[in-house]
């Protein structure tokens, strides 16, 4: 939106969009027709890029949409039972959620990343066997690169928690135990914290 008034839908994020979005560095202008140039750009992608028949730049547009994609894929989290796997192999929403104990919700193994998993292919047969495929079919946040990339808080008195990404600053989690209630929002620059392995 421009107004505040009138909004419209993003198209949706390719893979393309994704690479050459990861590419550029600074914030954002505010003006989605506004095209960047690569200034730093290696060789072999600038000649791709011209083989392609493309001009070496990218609207701030298609910008957003691959940002707003690279954050859903790495810091999109769920509560541990919030979705179940099928024997078919569908994932849906579990209607038995009833919420985290407090207890587990303080834990980070108790949140997931809700997209496909990576380190669980990883794991050795024995340790896949304490897990429940119905319900531990994602990756958990504990296993996150680098450690220490979240931070877990309680709230007002104790009654709700909150997940924070050191990776993405801005970027905040809430749950509230013993409740359906869970969800999350970023409000930040849009810049990954590429400097946190040297901070932690």
């Amino acid at each position: 939106s421009l107004n505040c008034v009138e909004w419209s839908l993003l198209p949706p994020a390719t893979e393309e969009m994704v690479a050459r979005a990861e590419q550029l560095k600074g914030r954002f202008q505010g003006d989605p027709s506004f095209q960047y140039e690569y200034t730093e750009i290696n060789a072999e992608d600038a000649e791709r890029l011209f083989e392609d028949g493309k001009e070496p730049m990218i609207k701030e547009e298609s910008r957003l949409v691959a940002t707003i994609e690279q954050i859903d894929r790495a810091v999109g989290i769920i509560p541990q039972g919030a979705f179940v796997k099928t024997p078919l192999g569908s994932v849906r929403e579990n209607r038995n959620f009833e919420g985290l104990s407090l207890t587990e919700a303080k834990k980070l193994s108790s949140y997931f990343h809700f997209t496909e998993p990576v380190n669980l292919k990883n794991k050795t047969l024995l340790e896949k066997a304490d897990l429940d495929p119905s319900t531990d079919f994602l990756d958990s946040l504990e296993h996150d690169i680098p450690q220490g990339s979240w931070t877990v808080q309680l709230e007002k008195g104790g009654t709700v928690v909150v997940l924070r990404s050191l990776l993405w600053l801005g970027l905040t989690f809430y749950h509230v135990p013993k409740t359906k209630q869970y969800g999350y929002v970023y409000f930040g620059t849009g810049e990954k914290n590429l400097d946190l392995p040297f901070m932690l």
